[in-house]
């Protein structure tokens, strides 16, 4: 006997019982997408050559004319403050997404769609979620996870010829029906039924499902023209443990028999359409089944193998939105509003959390980038998406969060010259859907990628699954040697391989060390814990965000050397050096609450090095801050999305830095001037440009100012007085 056999012989029954089952939903899930450099990270080897050989996204000619006149014509068209109160889209913007084919760009040319690359659909979605949400989130939906991208790669020919030019110029307008009541997090167990019959229709047997279903969260649903709808399908007259068919999709026109579009759900009070889907005994035809009676029962494949894309473009490109525009909202207001003398964001407090943003900005959109170009050579990274969905989203909320800590009373009263009010309001959306992060950190990042990305796992479950003890001994052996090679790198040198930035090297260096780190660990607790660590959330949390900063780590190495820009080498290491801060922070914290005094006692022996992994000293991100403070070229580059509305805080924002270009070293005594007189005309005349100052100190006295509501104060005194009146008699 083999030492193969051997060794699969002796593991087979402890292993069988420690490995976890997986229904065929998870395995699903488990073969959706594909494996980039977040493999290597988990391996425990990074290829920095492998992650170069990735350029930089480029737009076509017609992908970049559309995005500088289309786009910007949209953009210029959105009053966030209007829209956000009319709880609607206007007219003429409904008109101009139709008729642009907004709705269209994943849809090819030949079908009559737009045809964009990846790169280009997630700027669009950028370019218009900094001007307003909800309009982002319109342009969206139909680009992502829907019947577009499910009948481009499922559909049958007939369905494609049919719905994607309709689809392509708005004249049909989808949303998909996934999330029912009693099935949000675990959309896999969809109680909504499907039974197999037929019916007779104009004379002859149609087959197809009888549907029952209560759908809800349905993005445009109060809109929509064709409604995706997934449903188990199920075969009565099968034997009893074979009846359920599975998972299916299926495309409803509306109207349908049946079919109800509820009352209009209203997600954090947004413009954006939202609403319930129910459905009482809807025939559905095989020919509305996506891909036809082949496609039966294989919804949920389908499903993963469309998120494994879509999670990495439309979210991550809101979430991006979001830190952008707080940041220019931040670095721009503190130039504008003066305090004790000073513009505010010369205070270390200020100039703290601008560093800060800047630096997470740099980081979360080279990895959006870098994610973009894999997607559009060819890749479906099922994990990377993952960790952009919640890394972009997270950071997206945490930007409009400090955002409105520096504008203070600016930020919290409600109305046209409010600056980021309504993003923070939205924050919370990004992060509940397609994924609730909660989950999505633990059973996606670090439960899908521990067996895809693993070099091992996956083979050793397929050996216990097929129980065949020489495969299984193989990859014991093989995941022996993986352990033993990370072991030794995390206690001594790990080299570095493949090509980097000389001026990145130091930084890369411990990129490497950390994932070798990191793999040693993730095997360690896989193999304390086995099984249980797939419900130990906390822990297998942990490990799927170090897995996140060292993904976001690696992409500011990429977005360095394809974007070969010096003066942006202080950021790069700024945000390098933060994500390796967490990621080191998050390991020790894993190693306090593994239920092992031996390996905790052990463990710093292999975690040699985190203490060196510290945040931004001070003096630096106040160097950091001051830099972008004092050189708009370089806000420009961090916030490229950033775009002009039709009006509203960003725009009067947006004129008073432009009103201060032209004023030059002027502005600071202008600023302090601006509050200590009751005419600008005045304070204008001393200066060495007075229509220039002038022009600033109105554009500045918008960005200051904040709305009132009319008649509210009069109308409540009366009120005040009678109760006090009542309370005194």
């Amino acid at each position: 006997m083999g030492l193969h056999r051997l060794i699969g012989r002796l593991a087979m029954a402890p292993f069988s019982k420690a490995l976890p089952a997986m229904g065929e939903t998870e395995r699903a899930a488990l073969d959706a997408g594909t494996v980039g450099f977040e493999g290597d990270l988990f391996s425990g080897r990074p290829d920095f050559d492998a992650l170069m050989r990735r350029g930089r996204p480029r737009l076509s000619e017609v992908e970049r004319h559309f995005i500088e006149h289309e786009v910007r014509a949209l953009t210029a068209m959105l009053d966030d403050h209007a829209i956000d109160e009319a709880r609607d889209l206007p007219p003429e913007v409904w008109h101009f997404l139709r008729k642009h084919r907004f709705f269209g760009m994943i849809i090819p040319r030949e079908h009559g769609g737009l045809g964009f690359s990846h790169t280009a659909h997630a700027e669009v979605v950028a370019k218009i979620a900094t001007v307003n949400v909800a309009c982002a989130v319109t342009v969206m939906v139909p680009n992502s996870l829907g019947p577009a991208e499910l009948l481009l790669r499922y559909g049958t020919d007939a369905q494609k010829h049919h719905y994607l030019p309709r689809l392509a110029d708005g004249r049909e307008l989808p949303c998909f029906a996934l999330t029912s009541p009693y099935a949000g997090s675990d959309a896999a167990s969809i109680p909504d039924r499907g039974v197999l019959t037929e019916r007779v229709i104009d004379g002859r047997p149609v087959r197809g499902f009888l549907v029952r279903f209560d759908k809800r969260y349905i993005t445009l649903a109060p809109v929509a023209t064709v409604v995706g709808l997934a449903f188990q399908a199920v075969d009565e007259t099968r034997p009893e443990g074979e009846q359920d068919l599975g998972i299916t999709c299926a495309l409803l026109p509306v109207p349908t028999p049946g079919l109800q579009i509820g009352r209009r759900h209203r997600p954090m009070d947004s413009a954006f359409m939202n609403g319930p889907v129910r459905g009482e005994d809807v025939f559905v035809p095989m020919d509305w089944v996506i891909g036809g009676e082949a496609q039966v029962g294989q919804g949920w494949r389908m499903l993963m193998e469309c998120l494994a894309a879509g999670r990495a473009i439309s979210l991550p490109a809101l979430g991006a939105a979001m830190q952008q525009t707080s940041l220019f909202v931040v670095n721009g207001y503190g130039q504008v509003r003066e305090q004790f003398g000073l513009p505010i964001g010369k205070f270390h407090a200020i100039a703290g959390i601008t560093a800060g943003m800047a630096a997470r900005l740099y980081a979360t959109d080279a990895a959006r980038r870098y994610t973009a170009a894999a997607l559009d050579a060819g890749e479906r990274p099922s994990v990377a998406s993952a960790i952009l969905k919640v890394q972009l989203t997270e950071a997206g909320r945490r930007a409009v969060t400090d955002g409105m800590d520096v504008l203070g009373g600016k930020g919290i009263i409600a109305g046209p010259k409010n600056l980021l009010g309504v993003s923070y309001r939205h924050a919370p959306i990004a992060i509940t859907v397609e994924g609730a992060n909660l989950l999505s950190r633990a059973l996606i990042i670090f439960g899908q990628g521990a067996t895809r990305c693993h070099p091992q796992v996956l083979h050793e479950m397929a050996a216990v699954e097929r129980h065949d003890e020489a495969a299984l001994g193989r990859a014991l052996l093989g995941h022996a040697g993986h352990v033993l090679r990370n072991l030794w790198r995390s206690v001594g040198r790990a080299p570095l391989q493949g090509r980097v930035p000389d001026a990145l090297k130091p930084e890369a260096r411990r990129i490497a060390k950390l994932s070798a780190q990191y793999a040693l660990s993730a095997d360690l607790a896989m193999g304390l814990l086995g099984g249980k660590l797939k419900r130990m959330e906390l822990l297998s949390a942990r490990l799927g965000d170090v897995l996140s900063h060292l993904y976001l780590a690696a992409a500011c190495v990429w977005r360095f050397e394809t974007e070969a820009d010096p003066a942006m080498l202080p950021l790069a290491r700024a945000a390098i050096r933060e994500q390796l801060h967490e990621a080191g922070t998050l390991l020790r914290e894993l190693y306090a609450n593994l239920p092992s005094g031996v390996l905790r006692a052990l463990s710093p022996l292999w975690l040699r090095g985190l203490g060196q992994l510290t945040p931004l000293r001070d003096k630096e991100a106040l160097a950091l801050a001051e830099a972008l403070r004092t050189q708009r070229a370089l806000v420009r580059r961090l916030c490229p999305d950033v775009s002009r509305p039709k009006s509203g805080g960003l725009l009067d924002l947006m004129d008073a830095l432009d009103a201060a270009q032209a004023v030059g070293d002027e502005v600071d005594d202008l600023n302090r001037a601006l509050r200590r007189t009751d005419s600008l005309e005045s304070v204008a005349r001393r200066s060495k440009r007075p229509a220039a100052s002038l022009a600033y100190l109105r554009a500045a006295e918008r960005v200051i100012a904040v709305d009132d509501v009319e008649g509210t104060a009069s109308a409540a005194r009366p009120r005040l007085l009678r109760w006090i009146l009542g309370r005194g008699g």
